[in-house]
């Protein structure tokens, strides 16, 4: 795994420990299943950067969001950024179903986890990611100032 990303506490902590820290605080079903989740996501992607964000959520990341991992009273939320996007042969996606980039994952206490389908997902964001990344054109702040200076003065 990469090193953390960004949003570091306010004490100086990382990502990674925030994440360990919320799992321990948490201290039930909901701890249990958000570090299973931590670690079938690093299990799938070991280039996964943990993130902090939104005043507390765990975030995972390669090349763009994977996914978050959210906690509720009566569920862990995995959020998929691009969801929508991914084929879901195994039907695991069960929230967040009617948005149209979206979709999500809800854990409720002793449901069992299918780990092969929920890696082959995660790995499956991934390469959408990376795909949309190797799409994007790369532009140094230079060449972007100078592709917009041209274009104002060619409406001049």
């Amino acid at each position: 795994m990469k090193a953390s990303g960004s949003k570091e506490g306010k004490s100086g902590e990382t990502p990674s420990q925030l994440i360990d820290a919320r799992i321990k605080a948490l201290g039930d079903w909901r701890g249990d299943t958000l570090a299973r989740l931590r670690s079938l996501v690093k299990q799938a992607d070991p280039e996964v950067v943990e993130e902090w964000k939104w005043r507390g959520v765990p975030v995972w990341s390669h090349a763009g969001i994977i996914s978050t991992g959210e906690t509720y009273k009566n569920a862990v939320k995995m959020t998929f950024a691009r969801g929508a996007a991914l084929e879901d042969p195994s039907g695991l996606f069960n929230a967040s179903l009617e948005g149209g980039v979206r979709r999500a994952i809800d854990f409720h206490e002793g449901e069992a986890i299918d780990e092969k389908a929920l890696k082959a997902l995660i790995r499956a964001a991934v390469a959408l990611n990376m795909a949309r990344a190797a799409a994007r054109p790369i532009r140094s702040r230079k060449n972007a100032a100078s592709a917009r200076a041209g274009s104002a003065a060619a409406k001049a």
